[in-house]
Order: C-alpha cells, then sequence, then structure tokens
C-alpha cells in the first residue's frame, strides 16, 4: 500500500493529550500503513520534546516518539520541496498572506510527495494552491 497522508503537528501530537480526541486516535489506527510525516514536523516534535526539562511529560514524549519512530516515514524537506514552497511563498507575499514558515515547508514536502495534508488546523494551509488538506475534526 503506498502513503497517502502527510500528517501535521498537531495530529502527531494528540494522543499525547490528558484526553485525547477519539476520532484521531482511531484514524491514526486504521491508516497507519498509509501515512508518514514531514522533516519539520518531526524536528517540531523532537524540538519540543528537547527543550522540555527532564519529567514525566519530557519522559511520556521522548518514549512516544521512540515507539513511533520505526514505523513513521519522514520525508525530507529537499531541493525539490524548496523550490516548491519558494514559488508558493513568493506568491502569497505578493497577495498578502504570510503562512508560516514551517507550514510552508509541511505544505512543499506534501505536495511534491503528492499526499493529503492531515491537520487539526486547516487554516494554517487553506491558502496554498494544488495541495490536498483534510482534517479529522472541524477545524
Amino acid at each position: 500500500m503506498s502513503l497517502r497522508f502527510l500528517l501535521d503537528t498537531n495530529v502527531l501530537s494528540e494522543p499525547l493529550k490528558p484526553e485525547p480526541d477519539r476520532r484521531v486516535t482511531g484514524w491514526l489506527a486504521q491508516r497507519q500503513a498509509v501515512v508518514a510525516t514531514a522533516a519539520p514536523v518531526w524536528h517540531e516534535l523532537r524540538f519540543g520534546c528537547q527543550r522540555l526539562p527532564r519529567s514525566s511529560r519530557r519522559e511520556k514524549l521522548e518514549r512516544y516518539l521512540e515507539a513511533i519512530e520505526p514505523s513513521l516515514p519522514v520525508l525530507p524537506y529537499d531541493a525539490e520541496a524548496a523550490e516548491w514552497h519558494a514559488a508558493e511563498r513568493a506568491r502569497l507575499q505578493r497577495a498578502g498572506r504570510t503562512p508560516s514558515f514551517v507550514d510552508g515547508q509541511i505544505a512543499a514536502v506534501a505536495a511534491v510527495n503528492q499526499l493529503a495534508v492531515v491537520t487539526l488546523n486547516v487554516a494554517h494551509f487553506r491558502d496554498f494552491r494544488g495541495l490536498e488538506v483534510e482534517t479529522i475534526r472541524g477545524s
């Protein structure tokens, strides 16, 4: 089965919440064979973990990342993604819109790999042209 979805940080971190949304965790469980994430998302998760002081919260996050890493493809932000991102960033800037740089990177990785971005915040990605964006719950 080939990859179909690229997971945003907020989807990947949902299982760590004290009361995770069961729609999100169920969606993830049903589609684990067809999901990937982007290197910038992995960075956000690792950075978030490493900036925490030693604590049970940090240990829980470290265990979670170690558990998902072997089965979660992390796709690179490569030259093709950088070209796509640069063109979209310039187009959006001319239109007076400025999505965050990292959201642009995530969108680019999804676009060049022909994957739908799955996010809990569609607004972060709606301005990118030709990008399929899905949400698991209302955003």
